[in-house]
Parts: structure tokens; C-alpha cells; sequence
């Protein structure tokens, strides 16, 4: 007997064999929805493997942030910059392990599941802290739609204006607005948005990431070619110092934003490790899985943010791909614009989906009875397979996409909307909430070397996110006022 698992409460209305349980989506024969832990607690079969976990974070972290990496060590110089890049990477690292483990509680192994990020907090530090978190969790998901907005616009406005310089002559004016790329890719990502959940996109997921190691080696790759024919590595030790000493110090705050946007993970850990099988017990899967994939973006980050720097030195853009310090070959710019894209449609959808998860979940539980809530409808059009439709799904995951859409056209600035994003999303998330977590689950007391070790590193990265925040923060309202 097949069991097919999706959104909503219990409903039998389009299918006798369609099962609606929580806000799951499995797919399998009923013999398959038993415990595989033994300490199962829900009915949904999970099938996730370790590389299945890294193309989500691939998917996740090597997005529009790295393009950003060149124009961030250019304004930190050749010390700083990388220094950063690995700083930021360890502490990453750190925090995906401390993570990983609140998956499952009290035990980290055979423990009740804490699905979701909030759920983890509510279960470890309470119903304040959650909803703290949550706040928090959904800006970020919610800004990093935006960030790819623009993103994806100025590639395809970078497309366009790559042709036009191949053919017209590098003086040419070429210029192109970005609202109508906006559009078109708000457009793509209403269609994709109807993708049921995270369970159902691994191969989304595994094409994004093919994606952004491609666009990410093309600009290692075009840099490298320009530092052997400029014969010269560009930069200095101080990185760009154009202007006054105030401007430095605004850019500088930015550009540590701006690493801080291009690495962490953490606001969806816990959901892409909720697609994990077991055994091997999840969190062990989710270290292993967090290893690799750091390690893979922070090889592909130094290459692009040091080779970008040291092809164009003070000059370096703020979009590695999109600044036309490259014009040539043609082809090759318009091919790693299109990876972007096509990652970037991926990418969105992985942030979002966790929003789309709660906020369903939320309204099924709140109207158990109300057919635009629960109710799904079977659509089969000819040589296509039947599909499930619900009008609340079809509708709320609408307004999202035109939302985020409506608001990057009205800050259409990349750098400065990735710095801010970054620097909301880097402490709260990424450190203060796992810290917390691992105190409590582990009973770690005050003043031993755990907790002295850990609370240093919290506040430390604090005081970085506050100085993030405000320069970014700056940098996006001078970039409204000019």
C-alpha cells in the first residue's frame, strides 16, 4: 500500500491513501513507516544521506555572499581579509557542532526530536527565548529572499550587458535597470515555491550546489588568469584606502558583514538535519556533513575573495562577476551568471522553506476544520503527473514571493543588504542560542574552562555584530540617500 505524506491535518478528501500528518512529507509503502531509532516520534521516513546534507549546505552557504568575498578583502587588505574568511569559518564550525548535538534532547543520540530551530530553543531554554528566536530566524530567512533577489537580478542584467560590450566595445554605455529581472525571477520562485517541503528538493538542491562550485571557480579562475596577465599581485597588507578615515572604517564594518552573511547556516541546521536517516545517529551525519562543507566553501572562498582582490586591488567591485572588471571571454562571464541564477532559484527555496513549514503548520493547527486550510485538490494535466494543490499553500507562498520581490526592488543595494543580514543573523543565531543550548543539555556550570572558553567566544562575536551591524547599517543608508 503506498502512503503519501504532505502538509496539513488528516484529510482523506482527494486520495483514500493520502495520509496528511503534522507538517511531514515522506514517500513510501506503509511497511516502511516504523521507528527506525526506536525512539521515533512522528511517521516520517526519512532518507537523507551525508552528501544529500552537504549539497544543502552547499546549496545554502556558497550563495550571493561569495561574490561579495573580492571587494571584502580588498577593504580589510591581504592580512585581515583572509584571516577573517578562516576566523569566520572556525567559528562556524564550532557552532554547527554545538548545534547538531540539540537535535535530539536530553540525549543528543536517542532523545525526543526537536525538528525545527525554535523547536530546539523552546525545549532547551524556554518559551521566551523561542519566540525571540523566531523573530529572528524568519527576518533572516526572510531577508536572505530578498539578498537573492538582487542578486539574480544583476546577473541577468550582467548577461545582458556582457553581450552588449561584445558587441558594441567596452565605452559603450550598456545600461540596464534591474526591475524587470526582479519580476522574472519573482516569477520562477512563485512556480517553485510550490515544492511541498526541504524533503522534497534534494535534487534542487544537489543542481544548486553543482551550480555555485561552478560559478565560484569561474571567478577563481578568471582572477588567477588576470594576476598572470597583469604580472603583478595587486592590494596591500591596509586594503583600499581611498577616502577619509571614518568612510575606511564604515567599509571595514561592511565588508565584516559581509563574511558574516557568507558563511553560517545555522537558522536551518536543525531543518536540513530533520532529512537525515538513521542509524548512523543525525548528529554524527550532521558533523561529518558540516566538516566537508566548510571546508569545501572556505577553499572556494579564499580563492575567489584573494584572487579578486589580487587582480583589480583597489578597484575591486562589489560583485565579483557582475562589476565588468572582466569583459572577456564573453561566454564564459554569461555562463557563470547563469549558474548564479540557477543557484540562486535553488538557494531561495532552502531558506524558505522553513518559513513556509512553520507558518503552514501554524494555520493547520489553528483551523483543523477549514477546507482552505487542509483541504488538497488533485491537478493532472496531460503528460505531466497529477499534482496536489492547497489554496493556502498557493496563496500564502504567493504573497511571500511577492513580497521579497517588492522589497529588494525598493533596496536594490547588494553589498549593503548582505552586510546587514549577516551581522543581524551571526551572533544570535549562530553563536548565543547553540551556546546556551550546549549549557543547558550538557550542564555545564558556571566558571569552568567549558563555559569561560564559550562565553569569550559569545561575547566576542557580539561585539563583531555590533560593529557589522552599524557599518552595514550606514553603508545601506548612504547607498538610499545618493
Amino acid at each position: 500500500m503506498t502512503v503519501h505524506c504532505t502538509a496539513g491535518v488528516a484529510k482523506d478528501s482527494c486520495n483514500s491513501l493520502s495520509v496528511e500528518v503534522g507538517n511531514s512529507s515522506c514517500h513510501g509503502n506503509s511497511a516502511e513507516l516504523t521507528s527506525v531509532s526506536g525512539n521515533e516520534d512522528d511517521f516520517l521516513v526519512r532518507t537523507g544521506t551525508v552528501w544529500n546534507c552537504v549539497a544543502h549546505i552547499i546549496t545554502a552557504v556558497i550563495g550571493s555572499g561569495v561574490l561579495s568575498l573580492a571587494w571584502s578583502v580588498a577593504q580589510l587588505g591581504w592580512i585581515a581579509g583572509p584571516v577573517s574568511m578562516l576566523s569566520f569559518a572556525i567559528v562556524t564550525y564550532i557552532s554547527s557542532l554545538l548545534l547538531s548535538d540539540c537535535y535530539r534532547s536530553p540525549n543528543p543520540v536517542t532523545g525526543r526530536r526537536n525538528r525545527t530551530y525554535m523547536d530546539a530553543v523552546k525545549h532547551f531554554l524556554g518559551e521566551k527565548h523561542r519566540w525571540f528566536c523566531g523573530l529572528l530566524q524568519f527576518v533572516n530567512l526572510y531577508g536572505c529572499g530578498i539578498a537573492y533577489t538582487i542578486t539574480t537580478s544583476i546577473s541577468m542584467r550582467a548577461i545582458q550587458k556582457s553581450n552588449c560590450f561584445h558587441k558594441e566595445g567596452h565605452q559603450a554605455s550598456c545600461s540596464y535597470g534591474d526591475n524587470f529581472y526582479m519580476l522574472l525571477f519573482g516569477a520562477i520562485q512563485i512556480v517553485f515555491s510550490q515544492i511541498p517541503n526541504l524533503h522534497n528538493m534534494v535534487w534542487l538542491s544537489v543542481v544548486a550546489s553543482l551550480m555555485s562550485l561552478s560559478y565560484s571557480s569561474i571567478g577563481f579562475g578568471l582572477g588567477f588568469a588576470m594576476v598572470i596577465g597583469n604580472g603583478r599581485i595587486k592590494g596591500s597588507t591596509g586594503g583600499v584606502t581611498k577616502g577619509t578615515a571614518a568612510k575606511k572604517m564604515w567599509s571595514v564594518s561592511q565588508a565584516i558583514g559581509d563574511i558574516a552573511f557568507a558563511y553560517p547556516y545555522s537558522l536551518i541546521l536543525l531543518e536540513i538535519q530533520d532529512t537525515l536517516k538513521s542509524p548512523p545517529a543525525e548528529n554524527r551525519t550532521m558533523k561529518k556533513a558540516s566538516m566537508i562543507s566548510i571546508f569545501i566553501t572556505t577553499f572556494f572562498y579564499l580563492l575567489c575573495g584573494c584572487f579578486g582582490y589580487a587582480a583589480f586591488g583597489n578597484d575591486t567591485s562589489g560583485n565579483l562577476l557582475t562589476g565588468f572588471g572582466f569583459y572577456e571571454p564573453f561566454w564564459l562571464i554569461d555562463f557563470a551568471n547563469v549558474c548564479v541564477i540557477i543557484h540562486l532559484v535553488g538557494g531561495y527555496q532552502v531558506y524558505s522553506q522553513p518559513v513556509f513549514a512553520v507558518i503552514e503548520k501554524w494555520f493547520s493547527e489553528k483551523y483543523p476544520n477549514s477546507g482552505f486550510v487542509n483541504e488538497f485538490y488533485t491537478l493532472k494535466a496531460p503528460l505531466f503527473p497529477a499534482y496536489k494543490v492547497n489554496i493556502l499553500r498557493l496563496c500564502f507562498r504567493t504573497v511571500y514571493v511577492v513580497t521579497t520581490t517588492t522589497i529588494a526592488m525598493i533596496f536594490p543595494y547588494f553589498n549593503q543588504v548582505l552586510g546587514v543580514l549577516g551581522a543581524i543573523n551571526f551572533w544570535p543565531l549562530t553563536i548565543y542560542f547553540p551556546v546556551e543550548m550546549y549549557f543547558v543539555q550538557r550542564e555545564i556550570s558556571a566558571w569552568t574552562k567549558k563555559w569561560v572558553v564559550l562565553r569569550t567566544l559569545s561575547v566576542a562575536c557580539f561585539l563583531v555584530t555590533v560593529v557589522a551591524l552599524v557599518g552595514s547599517i550606514e553603508g545601506l543608508i548612504s547607498a538610499k540617500l545618493s
